[in-house]
């Protein structure tokens, strides 16, 4: 029985190829620039927009419909539409958006109505509240002096800079002091 043995077919070694290098991933643009605000090239436009101080999601969503952009992956937009959305960003009349968007309207010193973003904004609002306690308005002083200046209740709800603003107003029972001439009342 041991000489009726098969040979065994020898096992034949082929050289692998080398592995080819695996295709790489699209790069996209992780961190994208635009209106002074760092924004997720991860997210589509409007909701990038978004997060930009000053876009509401409207504005935002009335900002592509404008230029005709689809709501894609702001890194999937080319150079030039990402330019095109600065551009509306900075000039939205030029684009057609209407002036009842736009969150400044007649400015005081300019008169003309524009769109701020971002700082402009913030140091905007700060100069309107300085303006309006420099001339003494019933609102400037109420900022001033770090009230609540939009009608709220102030005697009893809530807080500000300062912390709790007004303590509950109540009856308080005065202590009895020995010695000090009252006495509860007596029966006669």
């Amino acid at each position: 029985m041991s000489d009726d043995k098969k040979p065994v077919a020898e096992v034949k070694k082929v050289a692998k190829p080398p592995l080819a290098a695996a295709p790489r991933p699209v790069e996209y643009k992780k961190i994208i620039r635009l209106g002074e605000s760092d924004l997720d090239g991860g997210h589509r436009i409007e909701h990038a927009l978004s997060h930009i101080r000053g876009v509401s999601w409207s504005y935002a969503h009335a900002l592509r419909n404008v230029l005709g952009l689809q709501n894609k992956k702001l890194s999937d937009l080319s150079e030039e539409e990402l330019n095109k959305i600065k551009d509306a960003l900075m000039n939205p009349t030029k684009y057609g958006i209407p002036n009842w968007m736009l969150n400044r309207q007649k400015d005081l010193i300019s008169g003309k109505s524009m769109h701020l973003l971002s700082a402009d904004l913030v140091l905007a609002g700060k100069m309107d509240v300085k303006f309006l306690k420099t001339i003494k308005t019933y609102r400037g002083v109420r900022h001033s002096f770090n009230y609540k200046v939009r009608g709220q209740r102030t005697r009893s709800k809530g807080a500000n800079v300062r912390g709790r603003v007004g303590g509950t107003v109540g009856v308080v029972k005065r202590k009895l002091a020995p010695g000090t001439g009252a006495k509860k009342d007596e029966k006669k």
